[in-house]
Formats: C-alpha cells, structure tokens, sequence
C-alpha cells in the first residue's frame, strides 16, 4: 500500500449496546474509550445501537407481514382460478 494515504486499521472492540454482546474485528474507528479483552490486550471500544446478536433477521425473532406472494395477490385481486390463468 501507498504511505500516508490510507487511515489507520487496527483491532476494534464492537459492543451491541441492548445486549451487551462484544467482537473483535478489524477497523479504522476511533474511540476515546477502551477495554480489556479475555486475551488481556486492551482495545478500543466502539458501541453499536445494533450486531447479528440482536438484529430480528439473525436471531429468529423477525415478522413476515407479506405470506403470499405477489403473483397470489394479483390472482386474488381480479378472482383468477388456476383454470382461468
């Protein structure tokens, strides 16, 4: 890579702030605030409002609102059968 161009990556601390649930991943976020890991190293600390821990999709808990499909709501709008389509 060209000097001097690109920020600094380092290991960042992502917590989700509902759950309390932390990772470790690769970043260029800043933060002022830092913690200690299992490892003992210590990182910075980046809160996020939402992680795969508590997002609907990842955990199961998501709501369909749309069961049938949009070809199904077409045929039930103008009353097609299987035999008129």
């Amino acid at each position: 890579m060209k000097k001097g161009i690109h920020p600094d990556y380092h290991d960042v601390v992502f917590q989700d702030s509902t759950t309390g649930f932390k990772f470790i991943s690769g970043s260029t976020k800043n933060s002022a605030e830092t913690i200690k890991m299992d490892d003992g190293k210590e990182y910075p600390l980046v809160r996020v409002e939402i992680s795969s821990d508590s997002h609907p999709f990842y955990t199961g808990r998501q709501k369909f609102n749309q069961v049938d499909g949009t070809v199904d709501r077409f045929s039930k709008k103008y009353g097609l059968t299987e035999d008129k389509k």
